[in-house]
């Protein structure tokens, strides 16, 4: 639990830098490395598919074979210093006070850099998290391409010191079972509204 809170306090301290990360329509400036972007939609059909990935498992993940149970899809990387795995910490929180109802839904952790997260590496690192939840990955061109059924912002930045980070999209996106864009879950949200939304869409 210390551990999760120096997590959090990092996040947040983060984030208090940066200013306030917004998940909606407005937009955060995409050149600047780490910072979230925003999450538009044009319609129900412009997010969520068609893609397909591999998980953690070694199993095929798509857009159809999740067809008839409600997600939730959030981008990131394991690299990621703070954002990344407080909102997964945060997730696994929130699954665990759905108790049952959390086998209604799936969780997706979509990497955005294939070229270092390795299936191996992201068993490794999903151990930390809820086991339900799954971490998917693909090629380059199949990564390219669920980040367009998203329309998420993801870049590619490079670092003084070398190496590189990844700029993307922070928002949790909520797919209902018929496959629909119902919204976003936004961690700077009251934890009260955040499991609303959650039993809305799990219908708890």
């Amino acid at each position: 639990m210390r551990s999760l809170r120096l997590i959090r306090i990092a996040a947040w301290t983060a984030a208090a830098t940066i200013g306030s990360v917004v998940i909606g329509l407005t937009v955060l400036a995409p050149d600047a490395p780490g910072i979230a972007t925003n999450i538009v939609s044009s319609g129900p059909s412009a997010i969520g598919g068609p893609f397909t990935l591999t998980s953690h498992h070694g199993e095929t993940v798509s857009n159809e074979s999740l067809a008839g149970k409600p997600y939730l899809a959030f981008f990131g990387f394991t690299h990621c210093p703070d954002i990344c795995p407080t909102t997964l910490f945060e997730l696994t929180d929130l699954a665990r006070e759905l108790d049952e109802y959390a086998d209604r839904l799936n969780v997706l952790f979509i990497t955005v850099d294939p070229e270092r997260d390795t299936q191996e590496l992201l068993q490794g690192y999903m151990t930390s998290f809820d086991r339900r939840f799954l971490a998917v990955r693909g090629t380059q061109a199949q990564t390219d391409a669920v980040v367009a059924a998203f329309a998420a912002h993801v870049q590619k930045v490079p670092l003084e010191s070398g190496g590189y980070t990844m700029d993307h999209t922070a928002g949790v996106y909520m797919i209902d079972a018929e496959g629909g864009f119902v919204g976003t879950l936004d961690m700077h949200e009251p934890r009260e509204t955040r499991m609303r939304k959650l039993r809305r869409l799990t219908g708890a």
